[in-house]
């Protein structure tokens, strides 16, 4: 409890999620949504969407870490010169680094995430699609009213898959930051492991354990209480 350094390791794990849940849903959603519209080559642009999940983390965390290189020859930085803005530290700065850790995993995941999305889309029947267009529906309307609703299932599942995904989140920091720049991007699991495997502390290590398991137990409660009920949408 008294563990700042502990304290800020679960703060920054929180933040993580923020930025990693709801775009990891919404992007697989949309990512579902194209290839489920009927658009040529679905199983081509499919493959292209699931690419990154059957890749070695390795290899992605290497081409992110080339990406976002905080120097003129970083591709983000080059991109961004032609647009007049200057050369960001990215990795090594500690207030856009977590957020670039993020964006690695939601690019690593959100083919995944797409497969869920497309297999729940693919559970709707028709039949409510073709009422809905013969009322004059709208496709915004069609999709608030029906699809949205009837993805239920397929949401809590996401949440509940991405929640505990986020708050295990380990490889990206150990390879791209090592837990910085300044703790920045210390998560509980990464402070687990240099206070179990590092500092061979490992008690300590156990007791951080215990903790992710309960805030991993809570939050999961609560999304089963908002999220996992039956509801009849008919």
């Amino acid at each position: 409890m008294t563990d700042s350094l502990a304290w800020k390791a679960i703060w920054n794990t929180v933040k993580f999620s923020a930025y990693y849940i709801v775009p990891t849903m919404g992007l697989g959603l949309i990512l579902a949504l194209i290839i489920n519209s009927g658009v040529k080559s679905a199983g081509f642009f499919k493959g292209i969407f699931f690419l990154p999940v059957v890749t070695s983390f390795v290899i992605i965390a290497g081409i992110w870490g080339w990406l976002f290189r905080g120097t003129e020859a970083g591709m983000i930085n080059y991109l961004l010169s032609f647009i007049g803005i200057e050369p960001q530290l990215f990795l090594s700065n500690s207030s856009q680094a977590l957020a670039v850790l993020a964006g690695l995993s939601i690019f690593k995941v959100a083919g995944s995430t797409m497969i869920y999305y497309f297999a729940g889309l693919q559970s709707i029947d028709r039949q409510l699609y073709e009422a809905a267009r013969i009322d004059g529906a709208s496709s915004f309307k069609i999709f608030w009213t029906i699809t949205f609703p009837l993805l239920k299932p397929i949401h809590f599942f996401v949440a509940i898959t991405t929640t505990i995904g986020s708050f295990q989140i380990f490889d990206s920091a150990y390879l791209l930051t090592g837990g910085g720049p300044n703790y920045a991007t210390t998560t509980i699991v990464y402070y687990l492991y240099e206070q179990g495997f590092t500092s061979l502390n490992l008690s300590y290590a156990a007791v951080l354990s215990y903790v992710l398991f309960f805030i991993i137990l809570v939050i999961s409660l609560i999304q089963r209480k908002y999220l996992g009920q039956e509801s009849n949408n008919y």
